[in-house]
């Protein structure tokens, strides 16, 4: 992990605007009009109809995405009562990681106020204000007076996510870490070093785990906490222990599992290894944990361990669960967060850890590969997955427990709605996945002797998207499925230079397909032995129902003998490519921008045709602007007139079609603009989603300068026109770009069926 400096972190909450949050209007103002709803006198309607029914504040404002994460600094991180003022960078932050992590907007609150009945009184007259409350930074006792009262006197989520959020995670770990060392959780003994907020958390959900109580010893900084000790609180009594231990060392000897929510340095090499056989050694103190990693791990060579630090496996991060319990819990308006919810979430985080890990975590962690085991107890923090495994958990238990609002949910619209909050680009794609999930296809990957391709491979297994057929040497294709310990052997392997048989009956349907072409026998059987042939011919015999390929050949070598082969389908003259440029307005569709080098007016038109299909094939309506450097005929040349040509005979043939053109970009693109402008334009009042570019060169262009200018990232290339679904990859795509067009191709085979 890369060392913070002072100055660094000083700068980075200095630079302008200074700290890391701010309030960002959610509706259009930009002129008189819009100002007039949204303050006086439009904002007068929604008032009054939340003052005839209180719920519909949940309709017409912020509440039910917005949190407020309260403190009063009495307990900040590592560096204790430190005031309010200063526990507002790390609430901040929390706002940030629920921003970034959940899609939920953050108020941070620090209140100068150490007496816990007044800081409940504060807190609670919040509640119209927010959708639920996260406690942060608060000392303990006081803490857990605090979060029980206003649990039962608000009707609102409500979680001091010190004490909960590491026991969730830890729970999440512990559950795995058991099943990795073949113990039973009612069977170990457990020491706990601390006995503040997050310890006790830790502790009483591992009793609801089915850790026995009698089985816990607790220690704080006097040391084992034993019943004939005066004046316990209640919180230390619960775990009071009569046996005959006082310190560390002693209550370590025999024990299975060590947690840590103290200080550093207090375990040694020689504590560990008095421990039972497979110890967990969960030590979790931040910086620097009970014992240094390296050292737990040197002392003995069964430990499976955690730590709160990210630069060693099994961080056990807050992070991890906090936005998403939240997410779930506001989701179906829940009164607040209980133990069903928690253990919910619990199971939900041990599970992820079971399966693949998408190759976007990999590449954030510098990693090659990772899977379930003594190092991967827990997802990584920026898995995006978790909001769809935790935020679904959380709710559906708040609804079976009774403490739900809202009752009655759409689980699949619902999960597509969560991955719409984690990136724009997920918005269209996890529609067209869900779409491939309801009904998998064949697959061949003509070039399944890459990596990248069988990493793909295996996640549209592990995700029901498709089934592969892989093409290629064996040798070398098994090879790759050993050393990445990928799980593919379910999945057939075909070597085309192996099996003659098939050469010969493709190298005769190939033939007599093209004989008239120019094609012999000799030169068909010759051709089959190159993969994109002989995976076109498995598709259209029907031996498989999608092909990808092109990750490591260009574009027009790969597209050829699918044309060859397969060819367009009935009433299409020639095929078009389209990209989809994710922008923060959402999708732009891109045509044509790989295949046609300068189509004419009559093949623009079919481009329109098919684009317009495709923008539909994902789900949007299109809105068509055919482009050119000129405005409605401002501008003379070949472009403007063909462009203008297209768009007559376009509308002429679908008449149902927005489409206006010829149009400079910026004007299509811009509503403001076109209607100030050019208000009798088909678009105006709109904004243009699909752009169809006059020639190759423009089109290409433009989406990679979008591309590496812009930070957008780009879909495809899809190929459009096709009798079956064919895809081609852009050259060097990554993992999750071969998964999103598998997903695009398994949908497409799916419309095919239906033609």
């Amino acid at each position: 992990m890369r060392k913070i400096r002072k100055q660094e972190a000083l700068d980075y909450h200095e630079s302008s605007p200074a700290g890391k949050i701010e309030v960002a209007a959610t509706k259009p103002l930009g002129s008189q009009h819009d100002l007039a709803l949204a303050y006086s006198p439009g904002v007068a309607e929604p008032c009054l109809a939340i003052a005839d029914n209180k719920d519909d504040v949940y309709k017409y404002t912020a509440k039910g995405n917005l949190v407020g994460v309260i403190s009063n600094g009495t307990a900040v991180l590592g560096l204790g009562d430190i005031g309010p003022e200063a526990s507002k960078p790390v609430m901040e932050g929390k706002g940030v990681l629920f921003k970034k992590f959940a899609g939920i907007d953050v108020f941070d609150i620090e209140i100068n106020e150490t007496d816990p009945d007044k800081f409940i009184e504060i807190v609670k007259s919040l509640e119209p204000t927010f959708g639920g409350i996260n406690l942060e930074d608060i000392k303990a006792p006081e803490s857990f007076k605090i979060e029980r009262e206003l649990r039962e006197k608000m009707n609102i989520p409500v979680m001091h996510d010190d004490q909960h959020g590491t026991a969730i995670i830890s729970s999440a770990s512990l559950i795995n870490a058991l099943e990795l060392n073949g113990k039973n959780i009612s069977e170990i003994q457990v020491v706990v070093n601390g006995a503040g907020a997050a310890a006790t958390a830790c502790t009483d959900l591992y009793v609801s785990l089915g850790v026995k109580k009698e089985n816990v010893v607790m220690l704080d900084s006097k040391g084992v906490i034993r019943k004939d000790r005066p004046n316990l609180s209640v919180s230390k009594a619960k775990y009071a222990t009569d046996k005959d231990l006082h310190g560390i060392s002693d209550a370590l000897v025999g024990a299975d599992m060590f947690l840590g929510l103290s200080i550093a340095d207090v375990v040694t090499q020689d504590d560990l290894r008095s421990m039972a056989k497979n110890p967990i050694v969960f030590a979790l103190a931040n910086p620097n944990p009970e014992i240094p990693y390296q050292l737990a791990m040197d002392s003995r060579d069964d430990v499976i361990m955690a730590t709160g630090r990210s630069d060693h496996p099994n961080q056990v991060n807050n992070v991890l669960g906090f936005p998403y319990i939240f997410r779930g819990a506001m989701d179906v308006r829940a009164t607040t967060i209980n133990e069903e919810m928690k253990l919910a979430a619990v199971k939900a985080i041990a599970g992820l850890a079971k399966q693949g890990v998408p190759e976007m975590v990999l590449k954030a962690y510098g990693l090659k590969n990772l899977k379930f085991g003594a190092d991967y107890l827990i997802p990584k923090p920026l898995d995006p997955r978790l909001i769809t495994a935790i935020s679904p958990a959380v709710a559906k238990a708040a609804i079976e427990t009774g403490v739900a609002r809202i009752t009655d949910k759409d689980w699949d619209k619902y999960e597509l709605e969560l991955q719409e909050r984690i990136g724009i680009d997920q918005r269209l794609m996890s529609r067209v996945i869900a779409r491939a999930r309801r009904d998998p296809k064949t697959v061949v990957f003509t070039e399944a002797d890459n990596m990248n391709i069988l990493k793909a491979a295996q996640q549209v297994v592990d995700h029901n998207i498709a089934q592969p057929i892989l093409l290629g040497n064996k040798k070398v294709i098994k090879k790759i499925i050993e050393e990445n310990e990928l799980e593919l052997g379910d999945c057939k392997i075909i070597d085309p230079m192996e099996d003659s048989k098939k050469l010969d009956q493709y190298a005769q349907r190939f033939f007599d397909k093209r004989k008239r072409k120019g094609m012999t026998l000799k030169l068909a059987r010759n051709m089959m032995t190159n993969r994109n042939y002989f995976g076109a011919m498995m598709v259209d015999g029907g031996e498989a129902d999608t092909l990808i390929s092109g990750l490591s050949n260009d574009y027009p070598k790969t597209i050829l003998p699918a044309l060859q082969i397969i060819g367009v389908e009935e009433g299409v003259n020639r095929v078009a490519g389209m990209y989809i440029v994710n922008t923060k307005r959402g999708p732009i569709f891109f045509a044509d921008t790989t295949v046609n080098l300068n189509p004419t007016t009559e093949e623009l038109v079919e481009i329109i045709g098919l684009s317009a299909r495709a923008v539909r094939f994902f789900d949007y309506e299109p809105k068509i602007a055919a482009l050119s450097y000129s405005n409605f005929g401002s501008a003379k040349g070949e472009i403007p007139k063909k462009i203008e040509a297209a768009v007559k005979i376009a509308k002429e043939k679908w008449p149902e079609l927005v489409i206006d053109g010829d149009m400079q970009a910026n004007v299509a693109l811009n509503k403001e603009l076109l209607e100030e402008s050019y208000p009798f334009s088909s678009l105006s009042g709109t904004t243009a989603n699909t752009l169809i570019f006059p020639n190759l060169s423009s089109g290409n262009i433009a989406y990679k300068l979008l591309m590496e200018l812009g930070g957008a990232e780009a879909i495809g290339p899809i190929l459009m026109g096709m009798k079956k679904a064919v895809h081609v990859l852009q050259l060097g795509s990554s993992v999750r770009e071969i998964v999103n067009m598998v997903a695009i191709a398994v949908v497409d085979a799916q419309q095919v069926e239906t033609r």
